[in-house]
């Protein structure tokens, strides 16, 4: 009788196991961009990934179980960030990486401009909307291409399209960018 049960919470097991090694480096690399180091981020992927695994009948029952676990590490990020008092911190960090990776490319010597410009783009990105920040992060800052971004997410193809869209219509008019299309091309 305990032999079917066994089964069933071993092939449980191995479910989260398959999912939690499919997301961790992932979740790890975000996480990294939130809370600014590699033993923080450890910190909330591994809480992240308790609460899924304590949980895991639960969530597989939900619609899109990438989804809910994508909310579960985003509410661990902020539970961690709002228990030190802090704010995410892609904006400097991320700012930072962009212009010295293209001071060293470009070999400029306006650094404070290229390092200005990066912090005015990912000021901007923080100011999207949470799903095409989602997106933009997943997308651009972490380098994921957009079928990869939809699995992430646990969305479309077309809803990823959609909202680089949308965001960066709306990064282009933050940084008052003229993208060369009228109203009606958009």
């Amino acid at each position: 009788m305990n032999a079917p049960r066994d089964a069933r919470e071993g092939l449980l097991g191995l479910t989260f196991e398959a999912f939690h090694d499919r997301h961790r480096q992932l979740w790890m690399r975000y996480a990294h961009t939130q809370v600014g180091s590699r033993p923080a981020a450890e910190t909330v992927v591994d809480n992240a990934c308790a609460r899924l695994k304590s949980d895991w009948k639960h969530v597989l029952a939900q619609e899109s179980v990438p989804r809910y676990a994508w909310s579960l590490l985003k509410e661990e990020v902020h539970r961690w960030l709002d228990a030190r008092g802090l704010q995410p911190l892609l904006v400097p960090a991320a700012a930072f990486h962009a212009a010295v990776g293209k001071l060293l490319l470009h070999e400029t010597r306006d650094e404070f401009a290229v390092l200005e410009g990066e912090l005015g783009l990912y000021g901007a990105i923080a100011g999207l909307p949470e799903r095409q920040y989602d997106v933009i992060v997943l997308r651009f800052v972490l380098g994921n291409d957009e079928e990869h971004v939809a699995e992430y997410l646990g969305i479309e193809l077309a809803t990823v399209r959609s909202h680089v869209r949308h965001a960066r219509r709306r990064l282009a008019r933050a940084l008052n960018v003229d993208t060369g299309r009228t109203e009606t091309e958009e």
